[in-house]
């Protein structure tokens, strides 16, 4: 099944090329809610200290004033990103006021939707069309939702591999159009093994009562403050969190066939009205409710697991940037904040997520029909919900598989991979990291969603308690260990420059912001 990911990988180990697997450049995004001593979703602003958010390429803010995201830049080595995103919390940390960050990806002590503070830009037309964009998010979706927080991966491959690849594929086509195509192919796959992330590495199982409100649900009560699934890995990427959940009543899926597919598919949902959303209106009493009514306000408002990118430039529309020069990397989405790390996120994930990636794009992968596209999200949610459930089947090709069969033939699969990645070292890491997996397939209790609710069992704790008090100790890890002087100047530098770039965009605005949306939406 998996014959043709093999057959590559060995016409790369047989030409002397497997190095090539190396030096692929990785980059995280983590986001953390900033919260008050009691829990609950800080009320204060974005801290100036940390720099502007509209304009700081490493601090900033998501869809709420107090939901921070780290960004790291694109790193040769796992190693660095990690030690880079250390520094941003350990800069962050030293700047905070009786806040704290916290440390799931599920919120707590949530009071509607009024206690959700949208995130803001300065004045500038780029800046309000930032932040009306989020009202319009919480105004399609619910703002409690939109706080949700996870942690993204971030993967390219190194320049010299695509032309050795190429010409072990025969393909002829332009070297830009056959890595664009190549990274569909490998977006198509992580989408079909995307279930097995969520096994893996979620970590959200249960949530604050408060997240629920007044909202029906089938989740079991915990306690009395949380309900949970009893064999749930991400209740985050399940049906009440990160997901584009009307998109089936919309009639809208993005097509990952290949770039020009994608690109028109995107294009359509950015140009076509949308009734549900023209009922909420876009200027209402001389306030943006939405940037527009549209079945998405921009590209960036569909949720999926995985995305192709190529960093805009200035204001560029993101579908004109992969149009015009082609997809530079993947983004890994579907993570959950590992509690279990100050970060959020450890080295043996991210060695075996690079293993996965590598696979993804070396495994033949056809375009995805309507039938594999419906497999696809029924597996994602199965394994959200139930991924620990004994005899646990998905489906594959129109037929019933057992996770644990599929996830443990895919990490097979993966280790000759491994053993490449390995190569040069004396410890065998990406190997290990393998076989970490391998051991929490076979045993269930081994995942982080198992564990979570293991220690709130052992502790009488509800997922609020649990939360607060691992906030707590990351909080002492990080304040117990201030950044360097040259590290707190540099993200200080950093800071000021962003206020500066910031006050330059807003100074040079000439137009109207009608005028401004209608510019940018006209572009094409």
């Amino acid at each position: 099944m998996y014959r043709l990911a093999q057959q590559r990988l060995t016409r790369l180990i047989n030409s002397a090329q497997q190095r090539l697997l190396k030096g692929s450049r990785i980059g995280l995004e983590k986001e953390a809610l900033r919260v008050a001593p009691d829990g609950g979703i800080a009320q204060t602003p974005h801290p100036p200290v940390l720099g502007a958010p509209l304009t700081h390429p490493w601090i900033t803010t998501d869809f709420s004033e107090a939901l921070l995201e780290f960004i790291t830049p694109p790193m040769r080595e796992m190693g660095e990103a990690l030690d880079f995103l250390s520094d941003a919390h350990r800069f962050v940390y030293s700047r905070l006021d009786d806040e704290f960050l916290w440390a799931t990806s599920m919120p707590c002590i949530l009071t509607g939707a009024d206690s959700v503070p949208i995130a803001e830009y300065g004045s500038s037309n780029l800046g309000r069309m930032k932040h009306v964009y989020r009202v319009g998010l919480g105004n399609r979706y619910g703002r409690v939702m939109q706080v949700i927080a996870g942690v993204h991966f971030n993967y390219s491959f190194h320049e010299a591999f695509w032309p050795v690849f190429q010409e072990q594929e025969f393909d002829s086509r332009p070297l830009k159009d056959f890595i664009s195509e190549s990274y569909f192919g490998l977006v198509r796959n992580l989408q079909r093994f995307g279930w097995l992330i969520p096994y893996l590495f979620g970590a959200s199982p249960a949530v604050c009562e408060s997240f629920v409100g007044d909202q029906p649900t089938d989740m079991e009560l915990f306690d009395p403050t949380t309900y949970y699934y009893p064999y749930a890995t991400s209740l985050r990427m399940g049906d009440i969190g990160y997901q584009n959940n009307k998109e089936y009543e919309s009639g809208f899926k993005a097509c990952y066939d290949g770039l020009r597919a994608y690109v028109a598919s995107l294009s359509y949902a950015i140009q076509t009205p949308c009734p549900r959303y023209e009922a909420i209106g876009v200027v209402v009493n001389g306030r943006y409710r939405q940037l527009n009514a549209n079945i998405l306000q921009i590209e960036n408002e569909y949720y999926s697991t995985v995305r192709p990118k190529q960093p805009p430039l200035d204001n560029e529309k993101p579908s004109l940037a992969l149009r015009d020069r082609g997809v530079q990397y993947v983004e890994l989405r579907s993570l959950d904040v590992n509690p279990f790390d100050p970060l959020g996120i450890d080295i043996v994930q991210l060695r075996f997520l690079e293993a996965l990636v590598i696979f993804c794009l070396l495994h033949e992968s056809p375009p995805i029909d309507s039938h594999e596209v419906r497999e696809i999200d029924r597996n994602q949610t199965s394994a959200a919900h139930r991924g620990r459930e004994p005899g646990l089947l998905l489906h594959r090709g129109g037929e019933a598989i057992a996770l644990q069969t599929w996830a443990q033939e895919l990490c097979e699969a993966m280790e000759g991979i491994c053993e490449r990645l390995d190569q040069n070292t004396d410890d065998a890491p990406y190997t290990s990291a393998l076989r970490a997996q391998k051991e929490a397939i076979a045993d269930p209790q081994r995942t982080p969603s198992a564990r979570v609710l293991e220690e709130m069992r052992e502790r009488g704790e509800g997922f609020h308690h649990f939360a607060k008090r691992i906030s707590n100790q990351h909080t002492r890890s990080f304040s117990s260990q201030p950044p360097s002087p040259q590290v707190s100047a540099s993200f200080a530098a950093q800071a000021e420059r962003s206020w500066e770039r910031q006050r330059e965009i807003e100074t040079a605005d000439r137009l109207s912001f009608e005028a401004f949306l209608e510019e940018y939406f006209a572009r094409s």
